[in-house]
């Protein structure tokens, strides 16, 4: 026999015992042939032939091959998809041979036979990423020899995120303050939302849904960081005006298509202590005065009149307290701290005078407290007669004495301008007119007067006849000196013929002599006019 077998085996030469001497193995080798030979002493021998068959027994795990596998897989696949192929084989015979597989653990993946000696590992249930993003999934291939023998074969698996959820917000309704006053710009509240998906499907904006208050855009009073959810104040707020906003906002992340959800908050306005207490009673009158009676018969605690004022802001700002503060005898009334009611603290005498001023001080319990005054003017009279004649002389209030001196001043002294300012323009126009007058009236320019067409003027003292007839156009101006002559054609016509002797010359001579005169006299008049 070959070597490798005569090590597997012993025959033992006296006995004839054969015997196993090193270990069988059924896969490598399923039968041997053994020759033996038989010889006796006599040198007779004889031989033959042993067939030894090795049974099968289940000393061989399967062993898995991983064909092909992915390495991530969508949260949305749908059941029955392909995650990995695998190919189990077992080198054992009969049932030993035989192999079965099986996903270990409580998770969505199966395997299933598709040929001989290969399996299709697939899902077998829904896929959250956000439950679970990785999986580590451990099969095992199992025969069914005496005992089994199993082999486990462990794949990683990624699940990839798909935008299958919307952003959450911390909380669905919030609620924020601000002081009225604020600043623009100044941050009063910041919101957060967080998104399970992973990515830019997990990244939030935040939008301000643009509803109306008091028929405005709310984005006129509010706005909202985008990238950080911080709400920000775009104007001054007064408490005395808006008391409450509700804002709502939403959160949208960056998944296609994007999801969203909506939050809302409500913003609350805090009262500042910015507006001093103002009185409604007694009214404070600008020029009629108001008084209140008290009779002379009055007692101890008799009510005189009530301070009443209101604070329009809120809470402790608005607590009120009275004080009397000046008065014209302070031994006389008292103000209620809390009511404002004015009493006497003792009896009225004759004595008392009738014109008695309070002066009483309203506060605020704001931090600082702010504060009105309010002139209660009382009259200690048994009749309204008496009241009068008292009250006639009575000094209005000090200040509205000094705004009324004020006004009358001002008034006196424009009317003083204007009345100055007209005197000194009619001085001016007189006298400008009088100097054109004068400097028209002594200039030293010869006077040259405008014949008319049919006056004419003796040239000659033998003739007394005029040939021809000249014009002058004579153009003088107001603020020259200099005058301007204009030379005219001409005409060449006879327009007297005299015939005789000299004896009608003076006729001629005065009669030209008047229309000169005349003519001198116009111009002049017209010159001065002008």
């Amino acid at each position: 026999m070959s070597s490798n077998v005569a090590e597997l085996f012993n025959l033992d030469e006296t006995s004839g015992d054969l015997t196993v001497n090193g270990i069988l193995d059924y896969e490598e080798n399923k039968l041997y042939e053994i020759g033996v030979q038989a010889k006796d002493q006599g040198g007779q021998s004889t031989s033959t032939k042993v067939i030894i068959e090795v049974t099968d027994v289940n000393d061989n795990a399967p062993l898995i091959t991983l064909t092909s596998s992915s390495s991530a897989i969508a949260e949305d696949s749908a059941s029955g998809t392909t995650v990995a192929i695998i190919n189990v084989k077992d080198l054992d015979s009969g049932k030993n041979g035989k192999v079965d597989c099986s996903v270990n653990g409580k998770i969505p993946f199966a395997i299933h036979s598709s040929l001989k000696n290969y399996y299709t590992l697939v899902t077998n249930g829904p896929l959250d990423r956000e439950r679970t993003p990785d999986y580590n999934i451990t099969f095992t291939a199992m025969d069914e020899g005496s005992p089994p023998l199993s082999t486990n074969k462990t794949i990683p698996l990624r699940i990839s995120d798909v935008n299958d959820n919307s952003p959450v917000f911390e909380h669905s309704y919030y609620e924020a303050n601000i002081m009225e006053n604020n600043s623009p710009g100044v941050s009063v509240f910041s919101v957060k939302a967080h998104d399970s998906d992973s990515g830019q499907n997990a990244r939030v904006s935040y939008l301000l849904i643009d509803t109306q208050f008091n028929g405005n855009p709310i984005s006129n009073y509010i706005s909202v960081n985008a990238e950080n959810g911080d709400i920000q104040a775009v104007r001054s707020f007064d408490f005395e005006q808006i008391k409450t906003l509700n804002i709502c906002v939403r959160g949208q992340d960056g998944g296609s298509p994007p999801l969203s959800s909506n939050s809302t908050i409500k913003l609350n306005i805090r009262d500042q202590n910015d507006n001093p207490p103002q009185v409604l009673y007694p009214v404070q009158t600008g020029g009629s005065l108001v008084a209140e009676m008290v009779p002379r018969s009055a007692d101890v605690g008799y009510l005189v009149t009530k301070v009443v004022a209101v604070d329009v802001d809120s809470g402790q700002n608005a607590w009120l307290s009275y004080k009397l503060q000046k008065a014209t005898d302070r031994a006389l009334f008292e103000v209620g701290l809390q009511k404002g009611e004015i009493r006497t603290i003792r009896q009225v005498n004759d004595k008392d005078v009738v014109k008695q001023r309070l002066t009483v001080i309203v506060e605020d319990n704001g931090q600082p407290s702010r504060s009105a005054t309010v002139i209660v003017n009382v009259a200690v009279a048994d009749s309204f007669p008496e009241v009068l004649s008292e009250f006639t002389d009575f000094t209005h209030d000090k200040e509205y004495n000094d705004n009324l001196t004020f006004y009358l001043v001002l008034a006196l002294a424009v009317v003083s301008f204007l009345f100055i300012t007209c005197l000194v323009v009619i001085i001016s126009v007189k006298i400008y007119r009088w100097r054109q007058s004068r400097i028209l009236y002594h200039s030293s320019l010869p006077v040259i007067p405008y014949y008319p067409p049919r006056y004419s003027d003796t040239l000659g003292t033998g003739t007394g006849t005029l040939q021809h007839v000249y014009n002058y156009e004579v153009c003088r101006t107001n603020d020259s000196r200099k005058s301007d002559m204009k030379y005219m054609q001409p005409i060449s016509q006879t327009l007297v013929s005299v015939d005789g002797a000299d004896t009608d010359m003076p006729h001629v001579d005065n009669q030209l002599s008047g229309n000169c005169s005349q003519m001198s006299t116009l111009w002049f008049s017209i010159m001065c006019q002008s």
